[in-house]
């Protein structure tokens, strides 16, 4: 009888450890299912994430801007005291892809050379040289070729950026009146066209040593 009851004993003693047994492989099982959903979102976030990052750096590119042709610059006054009035380029989307608004600024009352504060374009102009950085130049565009009439520039599109008018007196003003100093000879200076997509279109120009009312700045 006594070895009837040890043997029960011993059977209901490897009857809990088969049950704890079973209790921590499910576990284990329980935490690899956890930590696999973990990793598997963890990495369809990443990709989501690298695909976003794709698909934005194809925007960026894709609205690119290049200028076309010459820079063209116009004197008020010429000679070794000379100075410019107004800078004229031709601008096209480098790649042909997304259209951009080239809505012009409002000519400022004052004939500061500045873009008025009503004005609702998305397109900025900037000035750099070495006295000065002006921003939200006023500007007018001429759409050339087979531009249609609406100010978006796009595929195959080229518009005329022409900052500031021939003379300070005409609405909106000119480069005299938005630079103090004025762009004078043999001066090194900067444009800036930055758009709400894409990259910053930027070149550098170096004004001659003699002024002419006309000037080719390539």
């Amino acid at each position: 009888m006594l070895k009837n009851i040890v043997s029960r004993g011993s059977r209901g003693e490897k009857g809990i450890t088969g049950l704890e047994t079973a209790i921590i492989l499910i576990a284990f099982v329980v935490v690899a299912a956890v930590f696999a959903y973990t990793v598997l979102s963890a990495g369809l976030f990443s990709t989501q994430k690298s695909q976003e990052a794709i698909y934005s750096g194809l925007e960026e590119a894709q609205s690119t801007l290049e200028v076309k042709g010459s820079v063209i610059a116009k004197a008020e006054n010429t000679g070794v005291n000379g100075y410019l009035s107004q800078i004229t380029f031709t601008v096209c989307n480098a790649l042909g892809g997304e259209p951009i608004n080239f809505t012009a600024p409002v000519a400022d009352s004052d004939n500061t050379g500045i873009a008025d504060s009503t004005s609702n374009n998305v397109v900025v102009i900037s000035y750099i040289d070495q006295d000065q950085r002006v921003e939200d130049l006023y500007w007018t565009i001429t759409k050339l070729g087979n531009a249609d009439d609406d100010d978006l520039l796009e595929l195959n599109e080229k518009f005329q950026i022409i900052i500031g008018n021939d003379t300070a007196s005409q609405s909106g003003g000119n480069l005299v009146n938005a630079l103090n100093p004025d762009l004078t000879v043999s001066k090194s200076f900067a444009i800036e066209v930055k758009s709400p997509v894409g990259a910053v279109l930027a070149f550098e120009r170096i004004t001659p040593a003699y002024i002419d009312s006309v000037i080719n700045l390539n």
